[in-house]
């Protein structure tokens, strides 16, 4: 479902740190690294700038190979100093085979060790929760998103939460405080990339970046950016333009 996410962290060091610690439990090593951002398959960590301060409120969730590294993900990350957020247990609200363990990053965002029956493959981002402030302005947009993105609304949303899956992993708008400046990438065909851009301007949604190559990821990167209405930076992309 995703390409990426990404967030941007007040201390790039202190946040690495953490993320190398838990996302280890889960078998996940860093992929990329470099002074712009650190990368772990499809999860990122870049520093704020003044113009793209942190982010905060986010919800991400990690997938586990079994229950045993969900209990270690919490272990490590509690042992080291880190921020408890929900132990190590079974979570019946969420499915009936959903075990998770959930800490604070060094900025307040909540990370989580997921294990449950259809677990994502190919990535380490299970599910993101996104706070909004209205959740049918964002179901709305994502609705807007969801055909050029491939995933879809799941018919048991309801006035606090709307859920949105491709069938491997998934992303939730969830009413609270919002969550701000984060990122999220979706993949795409080139030609998906300029429809998904055409179709959500002129559905009046900001503008965060027109449909072109963007070389300073790598060649053949072609994207499209534009701002959810809790300004989030949503992005299309396809690496093989």
């Amino acid at each position: 479902m995703f390409d990426h996410v990404g967030i941007r962290a007040s201390d790039r060091e202190s946040s690495e740190r953490f993320y190398e610690a838990v996302l280890a439990t889960l078998g996940f090593e860093k992929t990329y690294s470099d002074e712009h951002m650190a990368e772990w398959n499809d999860f990122a960590i870049s520093p704020e700038l003044e113009d793209k301060p942190a982010t905060r409120r986010l919800h991400v969730g990690f997938v586990a190979p079994s229950r045993a590294e969900v209990d270690e993900f919490w272990r490590v990350g509690t042992e080291a100093g880190y921020r408890d957020d929900g132990p190590p247990g079974p979570r019946p609200e969420y499915g009936d085979d959903y075990y998770g363990a959930f800490l604070l990053d060094p900025d307040g965002n909540s990370a989580e060790a997921v294990w449950h029956g259809s677990p994502r493959t190919g990535g380490v981002v299970d599910h993101v929760w996104l706070r909004v402030a209205s959740v049918e302005d964002s179901k709305r947009f994502y609705e807007a998103v969801a055909p050029h993105a491939g995933f879809r609304l799941l018919e048991h949303d309801s006035p606090e939460r709307a859920h949105f899956t491709a069938g491997n992993g998934s992303f939730s708008v969830v009413a609270g405080t919002p969550s701000e400046h984060v990122h999220m990438a979706f993949p795409a065909s080139s030609n998906t990339v300029d429809e998904f851009h055409r179709a959500l301007v002129a559905a009046g949604y900001p503008d965060n970046g027109p449909p072109g190559e963007r070389p300073i990821y790598h060649p053949g990167y072609y994207g499209a950016f534009v701002l959810d209405p809790d300004g989030n930076n949503i992005e299309l992309v396809n690496h093989n333009r």
